[in-house]
């Protein structure tokens, strides 16, 4: 078996993060940084979907992945990393929405085009992100972050009800709502635009 930085070229990414995990564990710094990589950008995504405030989507990934440093050892793989990871990112997220900070509007450079459309393509799909962005801010976290992990990091309802520490009927039912009220606020925000 090849080996790859670490990681075993004939294995799924779910083992290959439960070895990092285990040597991060152990104190390997080279470990972490590599799991620092592969996470901090779909980290990123994930709180920035919950909260528009630049600093604390730095914050809690940050946060997070100390957490992960300190805690290595406690994962059990009872679940897969990824899910272990969110589970606290969301924790972290959800602690520092109730500091109260306000939102403020993401960086531009996130919506970047490099699919080559023509500009007014690139600005309808631009202000299209912008309603759905505006809309997902208006549904209550629980419901947040079960549209994100669901749409934006393609979980499945076990892993989310993991991450958010519920059952999978809750996730269902959080879903459920955040569906009706998406759709109503894309609606009125439809209407009003006319």
């Amino acid at each position: 078996m090849q080996q790859t930085q670490g990681l075993s070229k004939d294995s799924t990414p779910d083992a290959d993060e439960a070895r990092l995990l285990a040597r991060v564990a152990g104190g390997d710094r080279s470990a972490f940084e590599q799991l620092y990589r592969t996470y901090f950008s779909r980290l990123s995504r994930f709180i920035g979907r919950m909260t528009r405030n630049a600093p604390l989507i730095e914050e809690v990934v940050n946060d997070t992945m100390l957490v992960v440093w300190q805690k290595a050892a406690s994962f059990d793989g009872s679940c897969k990393p990824s899910t272990w990871i969110f589970a606290i990112a969301y924790r972290k997220t959800l602690k520092g929405l109730r500091g109260g900070d306000d939102p403020v509007e993401s960086d531009a450079s996130l919506y970047e085009d490099e699919s080559g459309n023509q500009p007014e393509q690139t600005l309808d799909r631009l202000q299209l992100q912008a309603t759905v962005a505006g809309a997902l801010d208006q549904l209550p976290a629980a419901q947040r972050a079960v549209m994100v992990l669901t749409y934006y990091h393609e979980m499945a309802y076990s892993d989310i009800a993991e991450v958010v520490d519920c059952p999978v009927n809750t996730v269902k039912t959080r879903m459920f709502h955040a569906r009706h009220r998406l759709k109503d606020l894309l609606w009125n925000e439809r209407e009003n635009s006319r």
